[in-house]
């Protein structure tokens, strides 16, 4: 028994996450939120285990603060989009 259509998992939502930042080259949280369709609490729950497992990192320019990715989560994305084109060939989705 699989999860109730339209419900992302946590790697997808780490993926939605970083392929925002990886687009914007600098993404704010207003940002993040909306493209990766996330509410404030899960966006903030969410940022911050990335922040936490060294995937991105908060930087402040101005008065703004962005998020950028780090050389690892540069790295991890990568891979996480292998895996999402190994696993779409045999009918699976993240």
């Amino acid at each position: 028994m699989g999860k109730p259509e339209g419900v992302r998992s946590k790697l997808r939502i780490y993926l939605d996450i970083l392929r925002v930042i990886e687009e914007e080259g600098e993404a704010i949280p207003t940002h993040i939120l909306y493209k990766a369709n996330l509410s404030h609490d899960r966006l903030t729950s969410y940022v911050g285990d990335l922040e936490q497992r060294g995937l991105i990192a908060q930087v402040t320019r101005g008065e703004s603060r962005v998020y950028t990715l780090t050389p690892e989560g540069r790295k991890f994305l990568k891979e996480l989009k292998r895996a999402e084109a190994f696993l779409s060939g045999f009918g699976i989705s993240l």
